[in-house]
């Protein structure tokens, strides 16, 4: 279903993000390797606030409310 594929671009941006701190810090020439990670941090991000205006757009996801 659809909470499963933001689940998975929610895990792949927090796995961009350790990989980009991991070449930030420990690579030595790892400059490109931290921009593409950074770049495709701000993929994932854009794809997954696409999936999610889609997703109420189409009545998939449905907002509620906290204590509701």
């Amino acid at each position: 279903s659809i909470q499963w594929g933001l689940l998975a671009v929610t895990l792949a941006i927090f796995g961009s993000l350790i990989f980009g701190l991991f070449f930030l810090l420990k690579d030595p020439s790892g400059r490109f390797r931290t921009v593409k990670s950074l770049t495709v941090r701000i993929t994932l991000s854009l794809t997954l606030f696409l999936l999610l205006f889609l997703a109420f757009q189409q009545g998939w996801l449905h907002p509620h409310g906290l204590g509701g």
